[in-house]
């Protein structure tokens, strides 16, 4: 690791050591103390995989040495140290992506919109599988998931479903599902037992923050009108739109 890598990291385990001082004194204004927890829980899977980084690092070395200093113990400690080495290089993969440019919209919650497309029945009930496998996966996050309109299929599942998804890094962890889904199955209620192609789309959108009042300038307008023609009647030439 590149000593200017090592004083980025520190630098942010100091700024996380620093929110949360900060996040624990008297007075702070609720705008304040949302930027501020916003910005520690940002670093917190940053400083949980460096920390781990370092244990890992110490095993790596404690391992090592016992592998030098007792051969009665090196096949042994060899396995276990090829195994601390997978996971070193794991966790400073981890570490390397949490420091790449976030996209600002990572932490907001989302609108989950599932739509069954070719497959009939089969669809809709694939329609349904996609979104009670989205539901549990936000329930293991321990987010809330709150269905805003629905239309069941006749055989179950949604024809269309929309829900909003209330929970930390929701849109950055479901943003890539977004997109076509395809199964090909035999379908329940297929007698045959041909297999079926059954597509959905599911669109991730980002719950964006409230806009405030846009002023619009006057001046800043093209307002252009126009009447109609024609041969006659009682708007002909005479009214504006």
């Amino acid at each position: 690791m590149s000593p200017a890598l090592e004083r980025r990291l520190q630098t942010l385990k100091a700024r996380h050591e620093e929110l949360g001082l900060l996040l624990g004194e008297p007075g702070l204004s609720p705008e304040r103390m949302a930027a501020l927890g916003r910005e520690y829980a940002q670093l917190e899977d940053f400083v949980q995989t460096l920390a781990e980084l370092d244990r890992l690092g110490g095993e790596r070395n404690a391992t090592a040495e016992m592998l030098a200093d007792d051969p009665e113990l090196a096949d042994m400690a060899s396995e276990e140290l090829q195994r601390l080495e997978g996971e070193v290089d794991q966790a400073e993969q981890r570490l390397l992506t949490l420091l790449l440019p976030r996209d600002p919209r990572d932490e907001h919650n989302i609108f989950l919109e599932i739509r069954a497309g070719t497959g009939g029945d089969e669809a809709a009930i694939f329609a349904g599988d996609l979104f009670r496998m989205y539901s549990r996966y936000a329930d293991a996050q321990r987010w809330q998931v709150e269905i805003l309109s629905e239309s069941a299929g006749e055989h179950g599942g949604y024809r269309e479903v929309i829900a909003r998804i209330e929970g930390q890094g929701a849109y950055s962890r479901l943003k890539f599902e977004s997109g076509t889904h395809r199964v090909q199955r035999v379908p329940a209620t297929e007698a045959q037992g041909r297999i079926h192609t059954s597509a959905c789309t599911v669109a991730i959108l980002p719950e964006l923050d409230e806009v405030d009042d846009i002023d619009l300038n006057p001046a800043d307008l093209k307002i252009d009108t126009f009447r109609a023609s024609g041969a006659g009647g009682q708007h002909v030439n005479k009214t504006d739109s």
